[in-house]
């Protein structure tokens, strides 16, 4: 068993701000439950009779095998997919309408030498204006608070459309539809106005159910119908637990556009699971610095979605703070524990890294380091990537304890057939450019 921490550990932290009704929202606001609040926002009180956008995704694709789907960045670019152009075109007019925090779209971005290559990204705008926090380092799962920052209290304006699954199988969109209270909760795209990288979003699944950070199977599918839904090898979707640096405790994952391939979905791995019934196929990563599990294949997307829920579960039940990459389309999901938030708390962590204020989520996990300070980019090496993330991974002790609670979650069984071989998923050339992205937020070299 992974050990529990036995004395409560905290850690003060500057939290990114993710809504602009975060920072500002008094303790007062946010204990308000009254009707009818006047703020337009996503609570009990306002969303109920709002009309929204409403993305209504294909679910029918899903009978008709999941592994027939190519999704892998193999340096051609995707044709774009409705949901590509109607999140883009929604994001870009949150832009216009000035509500991001800074120009996401002017920060400098490199390829840092090396093996691997990592993606550096300059982001000094991110830091600023946020407040201090503090939060539990050493449980997974907690209670959701309604007196703290919630996405209820995100005014709709910042909203792009809500996604949910069409009634008749076909995708279809729909410019403004009432919320219908017989169909439950609604799921909402929303902007992250302190945006990592272009068309940066968050996808919030039945905001009025107030879920804690915690994965649920059907919304785990949700997030995997949204990156199939958009069908573009440049979009991911990612999510961190707590104690693996989510910085609120109300279900959501994140999602973004970078046009190259990250470092993670390069590395060679090695098949060790697998079910027959199913065919979902467990890997673990080999020579990365962060030790991880990779979950592909299945006969529909809920087998893969159920594999991997499993799993995620098995490890919050343990107390094991993990990320989450969901790639290929929704064909790949990582799955990656770690416990840096743990040493950080312990005082285990080197000041030089520290200084940096680098919070190493799925994103930085996944080789997108997102540098606060000028000094950092420039001096940005393969090695500091190496050894911030290598702070990062689980030991290899506790990392198989990992894998025993993955197998016995997931039901897969090893497979001898699979045992020592490798692949890589994708070539080694440099993917081209999607066409629909703005050429100053691309990596290019």
């Amino acid at each position: 068993m992974v050990s529990v921490l036995e004395t409560k550990l905290t850690i003060k932290r500057v939290a990114t701000v993710v809504s602009n009704y975060q920072e500002n929202a008094s303790a007062e606001d946010l204990k308000t439950m009254a009707q009818g609040c006047g703020r337009n926002c996503l609570g009990s009180c306002c969303l109920p009779v709002s009309k929204l956008p409403l993305y209504a995704f294909n679910t029918a694709e899903e009978e008709l095998g999941h592994n027939e789907v190519d999704g892998s960045c193999d340096g051609k670019c995707p044709k774009t997919s409705n949901l590509n152009n109607l999140l883009l075109g929604q994001w870009e007019d949150r832009m216009t309408q000035g509500l991001f925090r800074y120009d996401v779209t002017s920060c400098e971005t490199k390829v840092i030498p090396g093996t691997y290559g990592f993606i550096a990204q300059l982001n000094e705008g991110r830091h600023l204006k946020k407040r201090p926090t503090e939060f539990r380092v050493d449980k997974v799962l907690q209670p959701f608070d309604k007196n703290k920052f919630n996405f209820t209290k995100v005014g709709q304006e910042e909203v792009l459309f809500r996604f949910e699954p069409s009634e008749n199988g076909k995708a279809r969109y729909f410019p403004s539809t009432p919320i219908d209270p017989e169909k439950g909760p609604p799921s909402v795209v929303a902007i992250n106005v302190s945006p990592i990288e272009y068309g940066h979003v968050l996808l919030i699944p039945r905001v009025l159910d107030c879920l804690p950070q915690k994965i649920v199977h059907e919304c785990l599918l949700l997030a995997l119908h949204f990156a199939k839904e958009a069908s573009n090898p440049f979009f991911r979707v990612g999510y961190n637990s707590l104690g693996a640096f989510a910085t609120i405790n109300h279900l959501h994952f994140q999602a973004y556009y970078l046009s190259a391939p990250f470092p993670i979905e390069k590395t060679a791995t090695c098949k060790i699971l697998s079910s027959k019934d199913t065919r979902v196929i467990v890997s673990k990563l080999l020579n990365y610095p962060v030790r991880g599990l990779v979950f592909e294949g299945g006969n529909k997307l809920c087998d893969l979605c159920d594999a991997v829920a499993s799993s995620c579960i098995s490890l919050e039940s343990n107390n094991v703070a993990f990320n989450m990459l969901i790639s290929d389309c929704g064909k790949r999901v990582f799955l990656l524990p770690q416990c840096y938030a743990e040493k950080q708390a312990r005082g285990e962590v080197d000041r030089e890294l520290l200084d940096t204020q680098v919070n190493p989520a799925v994103w930085e996990i996944s080789g997108h380091m997102v540098l606060k300070r000028r000094k950092d980019y420039d001096e940005a090496s393969e090695q500091y990537a190496w050894k911030l993330l290598s702070e990062v991974s689980l030991s290899d002790e506790r990392f198989q304890e990992v894998e025993k609670y993955v197998c016995e979650a997931a039901n897969l069984q090893s497979d001898e057939e699979f045992m020592g071989t490798e692949e890589t998923s994708y070539d080694s050339g440099t993917p081209q450019v999607s066409p629909h992205l703005p050429q100053d937020c691309l990596v290019l070299h």
